[in-house]
């Protein structure tokens, strides 16, 4: 549970230093690039020591599908709140990184 949560807050880190910025067009690159940075500290903060706590009950490739599902459900979250509309091929592509995850924690 502590690996999720910790990977929860990690995403939320990483979405505002990878797309936070975006907003702001007219701020110079170099600060841009500097503010990211010290955001992404932040994430690591978390993410390190989630993978840390996690791996053992998680294999590597669970713990990276567990991140990219967190960060998936924050990037629709993220265009809901932004009043951006989810197309089609969008949903078609999330679900199937869903059946992804299926595939990564089915014990065959």
């Amino acid at each position: 549970m502590w690996t999720v949560i910790l990977l929860t807050i990690s995403n939320i880190f990483m979405t505002i230093a990878w797309y936070g910025h975006l907003k702001y067009k007219n701020v110079p690159m170099w600060i841009v690039i500097l503010i990211s940075w010290g955001i992404a500290f932040f994430e690591y903060c978390f993410q390190v020591p989630a993978n840390r706590i996690g791996y053992g009950e998680f294999n590597a490739a669970q713990l990276k599908t567990i991140q990219e599902v967190i960060h998936l459900l924050y990037s629709v979250y993220f265009n809901f709140i932004s009043k951006r509309t989810i197309q089609v091929e969008y949903a078609v592509g999330f679900g199937l990184m869903i059946l992804a995850v299926f595939f990564v924690f089915k014990k065959w």
